[in-house]
């Protein structure tokens, strides 16, 4: 009787960590499927700032395995002009999210980023890499308002792949670049659950694969 418990708690014990780990797998969003021209399921933009609305849609890249990748392709050089792709599937406080992205195009910007704990257009966190400006920075966007957290320079080549990513775990944030952690920050601005983005600022045309969300707790 005493080893037909023992077998019954450890088969417990294994089905409670197994489901355990299957909660901390990441998500893997398919940018690219899609039909070209359309938006990937449970996408929907936005914009922070002014002028023109944000043109996000699936665009050919023969370079990724796909061969489509997610493109914000509107050209409007208004500066203070965030487009963002938000995406519904996860809602969540903590967590681990990474994304390639290509600088395309862009005269005023040329960037790509990360949006997390949105609670809407106006109010989150993110983190971007700027292809003329040479370095990624961390900012929090409230009310509308930009403020930079924290920052490094860094060589951003343009029209080449580059991996951005962001811990977000209570008040604590890990930004990684290119598959090294270039800082850590520290900031409560945020403190609940929010969606997750991608980003873009003013006419920066930019190309986005292979994003990976990951919640934690």
């Amino acid at each position: 009787m005493l080893d037909c418990c023992a077998a019954a708690r450890s088969a417990l014990a294994s089905a409670a960590t197994a489901d355990h780990a299957a909660a901390q797998q990441p998500d893997t969003i398919a940018l690219g499927d899609a039909q070209l021209g359309q938006l990937p399921a449970a996408f929907r933009t936005a914009r922070t700032g002014q002028g023109a609305p944000a043109t996000w849609s699936v665009v050919a890249d023969p370079s990724v395995p796909s061969g489509k990748v997610l493109a914000q392709t509107s050209t409007d050089r208004t500066d203070y002009r965030f487009p963002l792709a938000i995406y519904d599937g996860i809602t969540a406080k903590d967590v681990e999210v990474s994304v390639r992205f290509k600088a395309v195009g862009g005269r005023i910007d040329r960037a790509g980023g990360i949006a997390v704990r949105l609670a809407d257009p106006d109010n989150y966190y993110v983190l971007r890499a700027n292809a003329l400006e040479d370095n990624v920075n961390f900012y929090h966007v409230v009310r509308g308002s930009r403020r930079q957290i924290s920052g490094a320079n860094v060589k951003v080549p343009s029209d080449q792949w580059h991996t951005l990513s962001l811990g977000a775990v209570g008040d604590q944030f890990t930004i990684g670049f290119n598959d090294r952690t270039l800082f850590t920050a520290t900031d409560r601005t945020f403190a609940n659950a929010g969606k997750v983005g991608l980003w873009t600022k003013a006419d920066s045309v930019t190309w986005f694969d292979n994003l990976t969300i990951r919640t934690r707790g």
